[in-house]
């Protein structure tokens, strides 16, 4: 059994993205006909136009949106523009509804469940720590099969991470000081905020997500830089 390492306490993972495949379902709710060339740059387009919504709102001091009402007008957003506007008619509010429903229902990536059951065996509390509110988590819990201590939304917090709040708010819950967490992400906006909070940092490379980073700069801001999934995770944590 693999020795937990006495220093850390919590770790907090980001959700879609990092543990969970959210680019295979989205794309099976996407309209058939449009080909395979478009759907999946449209999709990751899409993905990022939410982002950027996201950012948009922390930096007008909004408070968190309800995600279903985001990812509909960011991909109404997103199918307004030059690329992607051909293919708006075959957007049916039916259509819609699916694209969204998507976003409640993801596999788990492979290396995830045995990167989890490792750290539980371990000793070590994991947590989400993720934008979003506690109904879509629930939702991909059950359909991702995953199990955590507690699961932490955005919504629940009253503020989007990356804001520093978001961060002292989440371990201020579960009393732990920043030194004794890690936070385990896809996405450099939250392995930076987490840094600026205190907090140690692993990133998990996925070809879904952070398309516009520069890995090389990543990967000389973290921890730990996982290029190949959550693999050794447990090990990684308890070198930390």
């Amino acid at each position: 059994m693999p020795t937990r390492n006495p220093r850390i306490k919590a770790i907090f993972f980001d959700f879609m993205g990092t543990c969970l495949d959210w680019h295979t379902p989205v794309l099976s709710a996407l309209p058939s006909s449009i080909p395979p060339s478009i759907s999946s740059p449209l999709a990751i387009t899409w993905r990022h136009t939410y982002f950027a919504s996201n950012a948009a709102r922390l930096a007008a001091k909004l408070p968190p949106e309800d995600i279903d009402i985001t990812l509909h007008s960011t991909l109404l957003s997103t199918l307004s523009t030059p690329s992607y506007s051909p293919y708006r008619p075959l957007f049916t509010d039916s259509i819609l509804h699916s694209c969204i429903s998507a976003f409640h229902n993801m596999p788990a990536w492979p290396d995830v469940p045995p990167a989890l059951t490792s750290l539980k065996e371990a000793g070590y509390e994991i947590f989400v720590f993720a934008n979003g509110t506690p109904r879509l988590q629930l939702d991909l819990c059950k359909s991702s099969g995953l199990q955590f201590d507690m699961l932490f939304s955005s919504a629940l917090l009253g503020v989007y991470k990356p804001a520093p709040e978001s961060y002292e708010k989440v371990l201020k819950m579960v009393k732990v000081e920043p030194g004794e967490a890690v936070q385990v992400a896809a996405h450099a906006y939250d392995t930076r905020g987490a840094r600026k909070a205190g907090m140690r940092t692993v990133y998990v490379r996925r070809w879904t997500d952070d398309v516009g980073e520069d890995m090389e700069v990543v990967s000389g801001e973290v921890d730990v830089f996982l290029s190949e999934g959550m693999g050794g995770l447990v090990d990684v944590i308890g070198g930390l």
